[in-house]
């Protein structure tokens, strides 16, 4: 996968936050050398986040996300406000614009503490330096720049780069569970639900994993699976299924091979799988009314046998014995009060960057609302949640 390849997911998001007319667009037109973002004198010209995918060197694959000035007035100023909030839990920098001929204000200040509170780490940017006559003494994390005259831009990309060094801890979806040689069998059904002529992204970054370990990858449907193992002259390492066909696979395999989802190792790569497989455990307590979020990092067009609105309720209602009450949402849609639930079943997250997943995560932790993934729900509401976490045995241990 090149450069220009790599899905938003996977990039850094960087974010360019302020007030109304301290220049936001304009800078962002500045680092990226793109009309990115419309440019005016009137206050108030960006109305919703402007987000571009591109290559900006010297960082790389990025998201840059200039967002509407944080001090927006009216009723239609806080939906911009709350959008603003909403872009900043899939940040993983932050640049702060700030009129560098005016007084730093309360609400900039309110943005730094947002920022210091999300652990983001930022960048305080004054623009308009061409029109100062003070001098302004800076911190480390603070730069003056001219959007208009093209000052300090590369010096502010040089303080973006540096920050965004400190973010590359490594995660892994599979390559620190295998050596180099083994064999993994990957299963990835092809129905009505899989995308026309590829692979979905799970399957995608764990196949490209598989092969940078220099392992053999052998990808089949269900029905294939029991004739590839018998034409193999040793068991495979390991076995990835799609969560859907838990249950058949599980039913074929030898139980002496591994075995995991793609949703599991998603759930480790973008989350906290700890806390996801102790969310499972609230499926068996829920009763008739219980209130259920199923949410959904990505929109799609729903089908008729749609995972996250028809068999997930449907396999739920099965294991539980009970008649829940379901809410549904994708996309960013994720509700700021998650009080009236009593359990939340997310999907592998794989179009959700991990900040943001970690976000939905921890905002749910903070209310005291359990949270699951698909691939631990049906791992677990088909009696294998111990197996397929045999992998991760510091996690399998706790159920």
């Amino acid at each position: 996968m090149g450069l220009n390849e790599v899905v938003s997911a996977e990039r850094i998001h960087i974010g360019f936050f302020g007030l109304r007319n301290a220049g936001k667009s304009s800078l962002v037109n500045a680092v990226t050398g793109q009309s990115l973002s419309v440019v005016s004198d009137v206050k108030g010209t960006t109305t919703d986040p402007v987000k571009k995918a591109m290559e900006l060197l010297p960082l790389g694959p990025v998201v840059i996300i200039d967002t509407p000035g944080f001090d927006d007035e009216g009723l239609l100023g806080e939906k911009r406000v709350e959008k603003t909030n909403e872009i900043l839990s899939k940040i993983h920098i932050a640049v702060l614009v700030s009129d560098a001929s005016a007084d730093f204000t309360e609400k900039e200040a309110e943005l730094v503490a947002l920022f210091k509170k999300r652990e983001i780490p930022y960048i305080v940017a004054y623009n308009k330096s061409d029109i100062i006559e003070n001098h302004i003494d800076l911190k480390d994390n603070e730069i003056l720049v001219s959007a208009l005259k093209g000052e300090n831009i590369d010096l502010l990309k040089e303080k973006i780069g540096t920050l965004s060094k400190s973010l590359s801890k490594p995660r892994y979806i599979i390559s620190d569970k295998i050596d180099e040689g083994d064999t993994v069998i990957m299963v990835t059904p092809i129905d009505e639900s899989a995308p026309k002529g590829r692979l979905i992204l799970p399957q995608q970054l764990t196949l490209r994993e598989i092969l940078d370990k220099k392992c053999t990858a052998i990808v089949c449907q269900p029905e294939q699976l029991k004739g590839t193992i018998e034409n193999l002259k040793a068991e495979p390492r390991l076995v990835i299924t799609d969560s859907q066909v838990f249950g058949k696979v599980a039913e074929i395999l030898p139980v002496d091979v591994p075995l995991t989802s793609f949703s599991i190792l998603m759930a480790r790569y973008k989350g906290d799988l700890e806390a996801l497989v102790e969310g499972a455990s609230k499926l068996r307590t829920i009763k008739d009314g219980d209130k259920i979020l199923i949410s959904e990092g990505c929109t799609h067009h729903r089908q008729c046998n749609d995972i996250g609105t028809v068999k997930m309720p449907n396999w739920i209602r099965n294991f539980t014995g009970s008649e829940p009450e379901f809410s549904f949402t994708s996309g960013g849609e994720f509700p700021e009060d998650l009080s009236g639930y009593s359990l939340v079943v997310h999907c592998g997250g794989c179009m959700l960057n991990e900040k943001e997943m970690k976000y939905r995560q921890v905002k749910a932790q903070e209310q005291g609302i359990p949270m699951v993934n698909y691939g631990v729900a049906i791992a677990m509401m088909h009696g294998i949640l111990k197996r397929s976490l045999e992998i991760f045995p510091d996690v399998a241990e706790r159920i």
